[in-house]
């Protein structure tokens, strides 16, 4: 327990971070990727993993998309991140399982609830008055906002939770190998390096960081700890990663939500929470 919940401070950090490294997201992504599976990698190997791992074609290629959609997932994430917000982005961010419930009822025939529907109208109606829509005035112009990057974070998270939940005879470990190597392959033709030119160490540190800490010692703890607690703990302690996240954004950042955001913010995380609670 004090392992995930270590993991899930340490991540509600990652906004702080990326502020502070002086690189365009595409790249801070890649250069995570590669971090990760140069560090998850060696665990793999050093405890073994790899001698006992169980090879099936179709889980393979299931990864394979988990690692298109979780890339994407962490390129928007960090593109909001550049745009508004650290509360804002990670309040819509977290609407990742709603739209679990929303595509699993659309395309996976899966039965939607009483509670399952009002939580989604709950955040939705919270979505709405964290955006407003007043200062849109096209679909382009709130694509391209920090609130359009937010949704399609969460969108592509909600993507790699539905494709990867099936995938039950790799390893954690493995699975999160392949994913980040899909990382820089898929990467590694859009990246500018010159941005990389002229950082101070203080950037250089907190890229690292975001590398090394955010990504490979994170999930290091999240995978060790993941397997010996219930859903039920796991559900709970996932929200340290938001509160950390606000807090630091409001107390360091100084970031003051307007009290229709505030309002939207709580029927936000309200409706998440009555959604976890209801499907324990």
């Amino acid at each position: 327990m004090l392992q995930m919940t270590l993991a899930m401070a340490i991540f509600g950090s990652i906004g702080f971070f990326t502020g502070k490294t002086g690189i365009p997201a595409a790249e801070l992504v890649f250069v995570r990727c590669i971090c990760a599976t140069l560090f998850l990698g060696f665990c793999w190997l050093i405890t073994g993993g790899h001698k006992v791992e169980v090879w099936r074609k179709r889980e393979v290629m299931q990864t394979v998309v988990c690692g298109v959609f979780l890339v994407l997932n962490w390129v928007f994430l960090f593109k909001a991140f550049e745009e508004m917000s650290i509360t804002v982005t990670i309040t819509l961010y977290n609407l990742a399982p709603i739209f679990v419930l929303i595509i699993g009822s659309l395309f996976l025939k899966e039965r939607m609830t009483l509670t399952g529907l009002l939580a989604i109208v709950i955040c939705f109606l919270g979505s709405v008055c964290i955006i407003g829509f007043q200062n849109f005035t096209s679909l382009s112009d709130f694509v391209g906002s920090g609130f359009g990057w937010a949704i399609l974070s969460a969108l592509c998270y909600a993507m790699t939770m539905l494709v990867g939940k099936e995938i039950r005879g790799m390893s954690a470990y493995a699975m999160t190998f392949i994913q980040t190597a899909v990382g820089i392959i898929m990467l590694f033709p859009f990246m500018d390096f010159t941005v990389f030119n002229g950082l101070s160490d203080s950037n250089w540190l907190y890229i690292v960081g975001t590398g090394l800490i955010h990504t490979g010692f994170v999930y290091y703890l999240f995978f060790n700890s993941l397997r010996q607690l219930s859903t039920v703990v796991i559900s709970a302690l996932v929200f340290v990663d938001p509160v950390v996240a606000i807090l630091l954004d409001i107390l360091i950042l100084d970031f003051q939500p307007t009290l229709t955001q505030m309002a939207g913010i709580l029927l936000v995380f309200g409706g998440i929470i009555s959604t976890i609670v209801k499907q324990e």
